[in-house]
């Protein structure tokens, strides 16, 4: 379909009506400008909980890096915010075919940059979900290479890390279950239309060289083409001697994190997902101290 009903249709989808388990706690929530690194100012949205813990997370949406925005996520954002006590700044990164790599990556380098120095002393997290978490991967990456800004731990929730798609189009469950292999070659296309780029590290995770970067929390679902990405994602990170943490989603789709008001299952994946981070931020702050 086209781009722009792609858009309204995932928007629509997100924006539903919520479910019984209402809003999480109470947060406050600005909206702020961010100059990107070619000086283009991009949307960001600051979540501040009641409880605040002196923790920060830049987070990256997902949405095939073609859908998705800073209202899409709205509810991901505040539950991250109110369960670790975090603030959260939701970056509103731009998006393919408009802005095809490595804008997005950019911007997503950018965010992170900017929570940095905006949040500094603060045990910052690098968070995302699907192309999102490619992203946030991405720009850990970098972050390593330049050692700005500091980061304490990564969050990747069933992030797509071979282009190739050849995982993928293995996997048992290619179509049929919210997200396709065929809804993956759209939006690598959307994004990665010259496809030179495909091999680049920042692109093909899965043969980067994952040495030095942060503690990782990789989350995956059962009934999603990208589960065995994730699965070899970790199994990566932890041959590069990075401590890495697995959150299975047994009889999950991709997208869980963002139905978890109307799932119990994904209530109860993303309460775990949620632990996990807490745990590896609790133990990075003991050794700091």
């Amino acid at each position: 379909m086209p781009v722009e009903q792609a858009r309204e249709r995932y928007r629509a989808s997100a924006l539903r009506p919520r479910g019984q388990g209402g809003e999480p706690d109470p947060t406050v929530v600005v909206d702020e400008k961010i100059d990107s690194l070619d000086s283009t100012p991009i949307r960001c949205r600051v979540y501040t909980p009641r409880s605040d813990t002196d923790r920060v997370i830049t987070y990256l949406h997902g949405g095939g890096w073609v859908t998705g925005d800073l209202d899409t996520h709205d509810l991901a954002c505040r539950v991250l915010a109110a369960s670790l006590g975090t603030v959260v700044v939701s970056a509103d990164y731009r998006r393919a075919p408009e802005f095809p790599y490595p804008t997005p990556l950019h911007d997503a380098i950018a965010a992170a940059r900017w929570t940095g120095r905006m949040f500094p002393d603060r045990d910052h997290v690098l968070a995302g979900d699907s192309a999102g978490a490619q992203l946030a991967l991405g720009a850990a990456l970098d972050a390593r290479a330049n050692g700005d800004p500091r980061i304490a731990a990564l969050l990747l929730m069933y992030p797509p890390v071979d282009p190739s798609l050849r995982i993928a189009a293995a996997s048992a469950h290619t179509e049929g279950y919210l997200l396709s292999v065929e809804d993956l070659t759209w939006c690598y296309e959307q994004y990665l239309p010259d496809a030179r780029h495909r091999s680049d590290p920042a692109v093909d995770l899965l043969r980067a060289d994952l040495r030095g970067l942060p503690p990782t929390v990789v989350a995956t679902a059962e009934f999603d083409p990208l589960q065995r990405e994730g699965e070899l994602l970790v199994e990566h990170l932890h041959a590069a001697g990075v401590p890495a943490r697995h959150v299975p989603g047994p009889g999950l789709v991709h997208g869980a994190f963002l139905i978890q008001d109307i799932v119990p299952a994904a209530a109860t994946n993303a309460q775990q997902v949620v632990r996990e981070v807490d745990a590896l931020l609790t133990a990075a702050h003991r050794h700091t101290a």
